[in-house]
């Protein structure tokens, strides 16, 4: 059977030029990062177009041009930067307004200072003062991140819910990393605002999406940190009160460093809406850990669902097929690993059946043991490769057409990479039920790296630069960033995620 990926069919308006005058106080400066839904912007108010200069602290718009300082308050008129959020989705336009009328102040959110439309787009703006946005940091954070960033978060959500605000989502795109190190909310997905307290029933939404972000920031050695945090995205804490108080248990206890060095980090890329992308980690047993990365096909509530389920599947069996195992054979490793992938595949499918749509994915996995053994294993066109001794080997093969083609001579490499069928897979997860599932098994030396992505990277990339950027940056968070950046420059037609995992050097 053959699977075609299906085209991002949500339309992103198209983008602010460089030099855009907004509003009356904003001159564009660059589209710094695309996200789910939103467009991120740097913006100044040098507007020589305005004969008189405005005061941001008094409200001031009677000052002149060649002045430095307010008229009336004496403030000074220095230039100043600005982060301007755009969202086009109309459905969130009233319940951000309610929002910003309310002006909320609290030390773990920025909130905005100006909203306006656009060429029918809705503009927030919050002043800059050097922040990085928590999209460009690469997994894990370090522990004492992961359990800051929650507790601030866990502080910021309970503050928005007595004030009445009700969030419809919260992801990374939401936090802003200061230049302190510290993480404050900004530019919310507000659903709702009422005149009093969110009522109880409606506060554990935000505490569920908490979790899901918080896990993936989660070292894959911090196991009972994990599972906390899939609690929380599971739904076992009804408020921020309660998930807080939980945490603060959790943080009486021993928590370590990770000691494993690994990176991962998606994108949704610069053409797509949606990401569809997906990727996961967990320790299975003390020196066995499992990696995975998954490309969703499907379009809207299916490609992402088909990664999202098969990425949690492969993980939770794998991890309760090893429950009983104390000590298990490499050939036992394998077959957990074939069994994992192929009651994903037909927990997919069933559920393909159920919704009557079609979805699948594609799906590569990594169960990495004790440094010396990796399995790898893939379906589809989502590619594991092993660096070593500074030079990058495709371990998996694609299912795909033009791969096929290339087997049998009837395409060059660099042809297949071009090809008007290059989106056409023979074998996905979820498509078809038993699926056929390769597995590589890699005996690894001292220095080797893993590196699992899906065809949004290796599409965009060619191997000698992925090659050279895995070789140049140490620290395999810093290698993610700067694969993502890489895609982007290649076209960033598609999602792209990319997890890296390196062994000791000796």
């Amino acid at each position: 059977m053959t699977v075609q990926r299906s085209p991002e069919l949500i339309p992103r308006p198209p983008p602010f030029p460089p030099g855009t005058k907004l509003s009356e106080h904003y001159s564009v400066e660059g589209l710094v990062r695309l996200s789910e839904g939103r467009m991120f912007y740097l913006a100044n108010d040098d507007r020589p177009d305005r004969p008189q200069k405005f005061c941001w602290e008094c409200g001031c718009d009677d000052t002149p041009r060649a002045a430095a300082s307010c008229v009336r308050c004496g403030a000074n008129l220095g230039p100043r930067r600005f982060l301007i959020s755009v969202r086009w989705e109309t459905s969130g336009y009233e319940p951000y307004a309610a929002f910003f009328d309310k002006q909320l102040e609290h030390p773990g959110l920025v909130s905005p200072i100006d909203l306006f439309f656009q060429d029918g787009v809705l503009c927030s703006v919050t002043p800059w003062k050097g922040e990085s946005l928590m999209l460009d940091e690469g997994s894990p954070l370090a522990m004492s991140q992961v359990m800051g960033l929650a507790q601030r978060a866990a502080g910021m959500l309970a503050f928005l819910q007595a004030n009445g605000v009700r969030l419809a989502a919260l992801g990374r795109a939401n936090f802003l990393v200061c230049r302190d190190g510290q993480y404050v909310l900004f530019d919310p997905e507000v659903a709702q605002v009422y005149d009093g307290p969110v009522p109880d029933a409606h506060r554990s939404i935000e505490v569920a999406h908490l979790g899901a972000i918080m896990r993936r920031y989660t070292p894959v050695t911090a196991l009972d940190v994990h599972d906390f945090f899939m609690a929380a995205e599971e739904g076992a804490y009804a408020s921020p009160f309660a998930f807080g108080r939980a945490l603060e248990d959790l943080l009486a206890g021993d928590i370590s460093e990770p000691s494993v060095m690994v990176g991962a980090m998606s994108d949704v890329g610069l053409c797509r809406v949606l990401n569809e992308d997906n990727w996961g980690w967990i320790a299975l047993q003390p020196g066995i850990h499992l990696f995975v990365v998954a490309d969703g096909m499907g379009g809207h509530e299916a490609g992402e669902v088909a990664s999202e389920m098969a990425v949690a599947t492969i993980c939770h069996v794998a991890r309760e097929r090893m429950r009983n195992l104390p000590d298990p054979s490499d050939e036992m490793l394998e077959n957990i690993l074939d069994e994992a992938f192929q009651t994903a595949n037909n927990t997919i499918k069933d559920h393909s059946i159920r919704m009557g749509n079609d979805m699948g994915t594609t799906l590569v996995a990594a169960l990495v043991r004790d440094d010396r053994l990796a399995l790898v294993a893939n379906v589809g066109d989502s590619r594991g490769y092993l660096l070593r001794q500074q030079v990058l080997h495709q371990i998996s093969r694609d299912h795909s057409l033009v791969a096929r083609m290339v087997e049998q001579n009837r395409l060059t490499a660099e042809e297949a990479r071009n090809h008007p069928h290059s989106n056409i897979l023979l074998r996905t997860v979820g498509t078809e039920r038993d699926v056929e599932i390769d597995i590589f098994r890699v005996e690894l030396e001292p220095g080797d790296q893993i590196f699992l992505n899906s065809d949004g990277l290796w599409g965009e990339v060619e191997d000698e630069d992925i090659e050279a950027i895995l070789n140049h940056y140490p620290d395999p968070r810093v290698s993610c960033r700067e694969l993502v950046r890489a895609a982007h420059h290649g076209g960033g037609r598609d999602n792209i995620t990319v997890l890296v995992i390196q062994t000791p050097s000796g």
